[in-house]
């Protein structure tokens, strides 16, 4: 069902790159084309030349602006200078949906979005952990904390929005029941991405593509390459595509070890290019909510080796043969040199577009977003009057 009018939304997300900032991009696309007013607000300290084409590209969707300005990762006092400011923009605005995605844009959206609300200005506050805070555990006092502070928080918010059924189950063990409001709405993709990307004539044999940082994996996929050299007998190469805080460290690993003529490392570009530069995809990540990176693979019909964390499962199926463990480079050494030496591997393995399009859809993730908002909002039954 449409909304009974147009609504001003913004986005509130701290880094600019990776998944979220994908996610937040398809919305923003999306329900500007629907006709909302859309924004969004993020961090002026990360992100490259790729991401700030990407913002550009994006201008023309952004009837509510752009706003970035320093927000840093760890707690700093400079987020009580980045909430005021933050507040006062976004109360110029007047936006019907505060969204925030990842711990930091989650704080900003409810605080300030809470701030309103003691003001009498009726706006929806939304929350999305795309992991983040869910990373952590009570086994340390930083992870209590943490967790603490999300069980906190939960009085701030008007729903939890979770991109896959992983990241519920997860929140509810280690942050327990939610006592608001929650929904699972999995990431999507546009239907323009279904479409069989070729390798180019000699393709590098396997391919890395996403955040440099230890969470993400890089480390453990230059541990395996290693290893699956030794299991296939022969040579293999690799590309590294990506940027982040840890890749100087990574290219020094490829010195260190001798490897940085078999594998190259390059910087953030558009997945669709990386994809034509190697044969096969691998997702080595430690942890993980719901990964663009294996919807935008499969979709572009390659094969995939993904790590068995947050939602990949619920994708390829929890028993598919194409999924190592979390942090084992050999387990993930003996799936690439596999998917490298057998002829038939991908076609064993691999699940055809078709079977996922309708389900992992950005056209169905944006409409199933946009009837949540109107249904907090004060245009549609007026929960928050």
């Amino acid at each position: 069902m449409a909304p009974a009018r147009p609504l001003r939304i913004i986005h509130c997300f701290r880094s600019p790159v990776g998944g979220i900032f994908r996610h937040v991009r398809d919305l923003v696309e999306e329900h500007s084309a629907q006709g909302h007013e859309v924004g969004i607000l993020c961090d002026s300290s990360t992100g490259g030349a790729y991401e700030d084409a990407l913002f550009e590209a994006l201008r023309p969707n952004l009837a509510l602006g752009l706003m970035r300005l320093p927000i840093r990762r760890a707690i700093t006092p400079g987020d009580f200078i980045a909430l005021y400011q933050s507040y006062k923009h976004i109360k110029s605005l007047q936006p019907d949906v505060l969204h925030g995605h990842g711990a930091k844009g989650g704080v900003m959206a409810r605080f300030i979005g809470s701030t309103l609300r003691v003001n009498r200005y009726c706006v929806a506050r939304l929350y999305s952990p795309h992991g983040g805070s869910l990373h952590y555990n009570r086994s340390s006092l930083t992870g209590q904390a943490v967790l603490r502070l999300e069980r906190f928080l939960e009085r701030f918010c008007d729903q939890l929005v979770f991109v896959c059924d992983y990241e519920r189950r997860t929140y509810e063990d280690r942050v327990g029941l939610p006592q608001v409001a929650s929904r699972v709405i999995y990431n999507g993709i546009r239907d323009s991405e279904f479409e069989a990307i070729q390798s180019v004539q000699n393709a590098a044999d396997f391919l890395y593509i996403g955040m440099m940082r230890d969470l993400k994996g890089p480390d453990v996929f230059i541990d395996a390459f290693e290893k699956a050299e030794q299991l296939a007998g022969r040579p293999l190469s690799a590309l590294m595509v990506g940027d982040g805080p840890d890749k100087e460290r990574y290219r020094t690993m490829l010195k260190s070890r001798r490897l940085s003529d078999r594998i190259t490392m390059h910087d953030a570009m558009p997945a669709p290019r990386a994809f034509a530069l190697a044969d096969i995809v691998v997702v080595p990540s430690r942890a993980e909510a719901m990964p663009y990176i294996v919807l935008e693979a499969l979709a572009a019909e390659k094969p995939l080796i993904a790590t068995k964390v947050g939602g990949i499962p619920e994708v390829l199926g929890p028993e598919n043969a194409a999924l190592a463990r979390p942090g084992d480079a050999e387990d993930l050494a003996r799936l690439m040199a596999d998917a490298r030496t057998q002829a038939d591997w991908s076609e064993r393995h691999m699940p055809r577009p078709a079977s996922f399009q309708r389900r992992f859809s950005a056209s169905s993730m944006a409409t199933a977003m946009i009837e949540l908002y109107d249904e907090l909002t004060c245009s549609g039954n007026s929960k928050l009057s």
